[in-house]
């Protein structure tokens, strides 16, 4: 009779020696950067990094910044909840290639994406010609950056949603329907109580990556100071005429964002984790 092996086998020296390269890893790529970014905004006080967010370029970028999140993830979000929808509970040929357009985002690079967008609405393009000359700009203005915005964040809601929905499966809309509830009855009651937690955990990917990105709104911006020129951006231009404090600061103020994000985030997988839990156990 063979004798029973502990899968925990390794040494612990080696357990140790993991867990210490971890560490190591995250000091240097994620708690250093943070603590030299906010390090280098209160170099000179609270008060001048303050000021320094005072500057109208400063609180256009903010002001912009928060503009293009509040119309990008309202909007996704209800793609999401769409596409996760009609994937989920519907069977139909053409479901993987599907996914894979919603996938998308993730393997084209953001600067060819916002390339694309200038290709498509510029001034030089039919579209974009039209649509300038009659006062509405998509190019190097706010709707720009929006579409920008919501082309690299949207698979961020749908994807967080299907594997959700698959496992809840069909059987509460089912015998929704059956007892007379209408489509909107039965998502309003049934399917949105149950994907609440996951829709509001895509949200907030979403919104973190809609106030990070660069490279995409960098191309169809054209970095007007103080009119198309977002948080990102800004800081970038900052830092290039050697305004190191405004840099930073703006830096810093991005990064809080970041961080309240995690927190959110870290507290809707508990959350999450628990209702799921609880659902097996039903």
């Amino acid at each position: 009779m063979s004798k029973f092996i502990s899968p925990r086998t390794e040494r612990p020296i080696l357990r140790w020696t993991l867990i210490a390269i971890t560490f190591a890893f995250m000091a240097v790529m994620l708690f250093a950067p943070l603590i030299i970014v906010f390090f280098e905004a209160l170099r000179n006080g609270a008060v001048a990094a303050v000021e320094s967010l005072g500057n109208p370029e400063a609180a256009a970028a903010i002001k912009l910044t928060l503009i293009v999140a509040a119309c990008a993830v309202p909007l996704n979000a209800v793609f999401g909840v769409a596409a996760a929808w009609f994937i989920t509970k519907f069977d139909f040929r053409g479901k993987a290639f599907l996914i894979t357009l919603i996938d998308l985002p993730f393997s084209i690079s953001p600067v060819v994406a916002g390339l694309c967008i200038v290709l498509t609405f510029g001034s030089a393009t039919m579209v974009g010609g039209w649509l300038t000359d009659n006062g509405y700009p998509i190019v190097f203005a706010l709707p720009g950056i929006i579409l920008a915005s919501m082309f690299v964040t949207f698979p961020f809601v749908a994807r967080e949603l299907i594997p959700v929905m698959i496992e809840q499966g069909r059987a509460e809309e089912e015998a929704a329907l059956t007892l007379g509830a209408s489509g909107w009855r039965v998502f309003f009651t049934v399917t949105l109580p149950n994907i609440r937690w996951a829709l509001l955990y895509g949200v907030l990917l979403c919104n973190a990556r809609a106030m990070g990105e660069f490279g995409a709104v960098a191309i169809v911006s054209g970095k007007i100071r103080g009119q198309t020129a977002t948080m990102p951006i800004t800081i970038e231009m900052l830092y290039q005429e050697y305004l190191s404090i405004a840099a930073f600061s703006l830096a810093a103020v991005l990064a809080l964002l970041a961080l309240v994000t995690l927190l959110l985030k870290t507290a809707l997988e508990l959350r999450f984790a628990d209702q799921l839990a609880a659902t097996h156990r039903a």
